[in-house]
């Protein structure tokens, strides 16, 4: 059986999670990208070939005049449309095509929760700053690109001069993106991981996310929540069944206030930035093999047989600084009074970048698992200690 795998550029994800999903399942793997030689560099033992990714024709395409093909996907933000386009044309499994457009477009999905009653958030794009004049806009609110990923320009603003000048810059570097305004939402920040097959939607669990201080949002550390208050959780699926979410995995941002459960944005894919690596390990489930299944028209079992006694933690050390990193420590396995823990560098030594305000600040990651929580912080919190990173401008 063949499977097509759409990507841009390459990630933990596919490299370390559904690549060899897919090896132990027996799949034969295309990838179809528009950065083939940064893949073969990364796996040169995989079928990649050259494709605009982004052009779901394009795709088409490429898969009619190769081999028959029995799944498509993607794991990729950029390319749920594309591939749920792709698969509904050769007739395969996937996802509804205007479900991943509205889940994609914040301002559509904004519009769309808003006309279904099951949230309203005030929010407009914005394409010329010129038309803020006109806007009565509660401050403080959110800038945002409409299509954005990795809160990339993702910008707290309190003020209509503020605003002017935060949308004028963004547009400056960003000459075709539309902006999203929306008010905001005040509330602790929190994810919810599911997985669906179209018929059985199963709730993995989920994060508390602590970000940045203001103005920006950089996702800072990520602590494992087994299981969000129930009124919270129905809540939250129930946008996801508004907005038509329910097959493969999703990876759902929220904020809660005095009891109300709000979305932030949802990401119609699995996890990432090594979350959905720890959370294969933690729950000890063979998730990315599972999400393989799906697409290949499996049905899921109504227990996954997850692990619940489960504590874990992320934290990503961040540049602060642009510049060259000269000193920073190596990939690493430790275990630490039953504690497992891994660190991972993102960013080589030699390597120079600016400051972005994003996870592309982000110069490692420390993941950790175990049963007690306060262990594994305990853990997590000597490792970061023990380390040095060193940037020179």
């Amino acid at each position: 059986m063949r499977i097509y795998l759409l990507a841009l550029n390459p990630t933990d994800s596919v490299t370390e999670g559904f690549l060899p999903a897919a090896a132990r399942l027996g799949l034969d793997v295309t990838l179809l990208t528009d950065q083939p030689d940064a893949h073969r560099r990364t796996y040169p033992e995989i079928e990649i070939l050259e494709c605009d990714v982004r052009d779901f024709h394009a795709v088409v395409t490429r898969i009619s005049t190769h081999h028959r093909p029995h799944a498509v996907f993607t794991n990729s933000d950029h390319l749920q449309t594309q591939a749920a386009l792709a698969a509904d044309y050769f007739g395969l499994p996937g996802k509804d095509w205007w479900v991943t457009l509205r889940t994609k477009d914040k301002a559509e999905m904004r519009r769309h929760l808003a006309s279904v009653g099951a949230d309203t958030v005030w929010s407009t794009e914005v394409t010329d700053p010129a038309d803020l004049t006109s806007l009565d806009v509660p401050y403080p609110c959110v800038v945002k690109p409409r299509e954005g990923v990795a809160s990339e320009d993702v910008v707290l603003v309190r003020g209509f001069e503020e605003l002017v000048a935060c949308c004028t810059e963004i547009r400056s570097r960003r000459p075709r993106a539309a902006l999203v305004i929306e008010e905001h939402l005040p509330g602790e920040l929190y994810t919810l991981e599911t997985l669906g097959d179209g018929h059985v939607r199963l709730v993995l669990g989920g994060f508390h996310t602590e970000v940045s201080p203001p103005p920006y949002f950089i996702e800072e550390r990520m602590t494992f929540v087994p299981a969000h208050p129930e009124p919270v959780v129905a809540q939250v699926l129930a946008q996801l069944d508004a907005l038509g979410v329910g097959f493969g995995a999703c990876h759902t941002e929220f904020v809660v206030h005095e009891g109300r459960a709000r979305i932030i944005e949802v990401n119609y894919r699995a996890i990432g930035d090594q979350c959905d690596l720890l959370l294969a390990r933690l729950l000890e489930i063979p998730l990315f093999e599972l999400i393989l299944r799906t697409h290949l028209g499996e049905r899921m079992p109504s227990d996954l047989g997850a692990r619940r006694d489960g504590a874990a933690r992320l934290e990503y050390p961040c540049a602060e600084s642009p510049g060259t990193l000269t000193a920073a420590p190596a990939a690493t396995e430790l275990t630490v009074d039953e504690v497992q823990l891994t660190y991972r560098p993102l960013r080589q030594v030699g390597e120079r970048h600016e400051v972005y305000r994003t996870n592309r600040d982000y110069l490692g990651v420390v993941r950790a698992t175990g049963t007690d929580q306060e262990a594994v912080d305990k853990a997590v919190a000597a490792f970061l200690a023990g380390q040095r990173w060193e940037i020179q401008r």
